[in-house]
């Protein structure tokens, strides 16, 4: 069974909802997120256009899927033996994980901006991710008095780090140098 943020299907409708996914994506990789439409997504799935909106709201709500699938397919264990070393492994992959897909990293930041609520619930989606693999990475490492506010300053300075990629003011490829002193700031003083 799978679920995507308008329903939950199985069945024949998971194996549609996989055809459109995957034609998402190569559509995406073939003409780029601005040419991109539902109908030309629909038309390479072999499904009708009707049938693509019963699935996805808009294209920002498929960027947005794919995004998700994206992430929640790579799940690398943090490295490092103390927290810092596991938040910066954490960060480089993330961050490597998006410069490994550069036509859907270039989608996915307008796709997330967008007021549409099927986009809402997966953006929340992934922002819990971001938090639950930085918390996994800070381990017990941070007095507990301290954790939310680490977690919350280190999700912000991912989140707003993926908007100046998205905005082309910082190549994906150089994020992870970037962030390290910025992660290493965060940290300064909860260990």
């Amino acid at each position: 069974m799978s679920i995507v943020a308008r329903q939950v299907v199985d069945g024949r409708r998971a194996e549609t909802l996989e055809r459109l996914l995957e034609a998402g994506g190569e559509e995406l990789r073939a003409v780029g997120h601005e040419a991109l439409t539902v109908r030309t997504v629909a038309a390479r799935a072999g499904v009708s256009p009707a049938t693509a909106y019963t699935y996805v709201a808009s294209k920002n709500h498929l960027f947005a899927e794919l995004f998700w699938r994206y992430l929640d397919a790579e799940r690398p264990e943090p490295t490092g033996t103390d927290a810092l070393a596991r938040l910066r492994s954490t960060t480089r992959a993330l961050c490597e994980h998006m410069a490994a897909a550069p036509e859907l990293a270039a989608a996915v930041t307008p796709a997330l901006l967008s007021s549409d609520p099927d986009v809402e619930r997966l953006r929340l989606r992934i922002g819990g991710e971001f938090l639950a693999r930085f918390a996994a990475a800070i381990g017990d490492d941070v007095p507990r008095d301290r954790v939310d506010a680490v977690l919350e300053a280190l999700v912000m300075a991912f989140s707003g780090a993926l908007l100046q990629s998205g905005m082309g003011l910082i190549a994906y490829t150089d994020l992870a140098d970037r962030l390290d002193p910025v992660v290493a700031a965060i940290m300064e003083g909860h260990l």
